[in-house]
């Protein structure tokens, strides 16, 4: 069981109504839809990914959250799920803008690209660091923004966007201590200010 799934799913209310936004292959999905009894929508941009979420039962639109959400009608949601797929995108407040739009509250999961290896790797080896959240070598990496925990604090203060929750993710469990130095992933549940 992954961690930042186990989270996710202590946040998400029995019965709500979940859109995944970068879903990948559904576990999660599947999982809130088996634990919670939520009613559940992803959208997934890989093809691959969505027959891997069809096998599993997923409901799931191939589509580029980039692009935007304009088939989802205003509060259709009651939380929009970003794990691990917003620092894939260019534009994160329109992104964000339009998760908020169509679902009362976000839980967004990101990777820490302020933790203690990745600082180290880069100033001992003078190279991209490649860390348990951060897989890829710089040159196949999926990711275009590369944020800390405290790069995304400030990114909601200045949006608007209050923070009404957050957990901070180790490799053996929660982080309480200097978040933005040893965690490697952050949770956050979100809405708009």
């Amino acid at each position: 069981m992954r961690l930042d799934h186990q989270t996710i799913a202590d946040i998400i209310a029995p019965d709500a109504r979940v859109l995944d936004l970068g879903c990948g292959d559904g576990e999660l999905l599947s999982r809130l839809a088996a634990e919670k009894n939520v009613t559940g929508q992803g959208v997934e941009i890989s093809e691959e990914a969505v027959y891997r979420c069809v096998e599993k039962g997923v409901s799931v639109f191939h589509s580029d959250i980039a692009s935007g959400l304009e088939g989802f009608p205003d509060g259709s949601f009651d939380f929009a799920v970003l794990n691990q797929s917003l620092q894939e995108v260019r534009n994160i407040g329109f992104v964000l803008d339009e998760a908020l739009r169509v679902a009362r509250r976000a839980v967004i999961g990101l990777p820490n690209f302020a933790h203690v290896r990745a600082r180290l790797t880069l100033f001992f080896r003078g190279r991209a660091p490649v860390t348990p959240s951060l897989p890829y070598d710089w040159s196949d990496s999926p990711n275009v923004r590369f944020m800390s925990m405290a790069d995304f604090r400030s990114f909601c203060r200045r949006r608007g966007y209050r923070i009404l929750k957050s957990e901070y993710l180790g490799v053996h469990g929660r982080v309480r201590l200097w978040p933005n130095l040893f965690a490697l992933n952050g949770i956050f549940l979100i809405e708009k200010g």
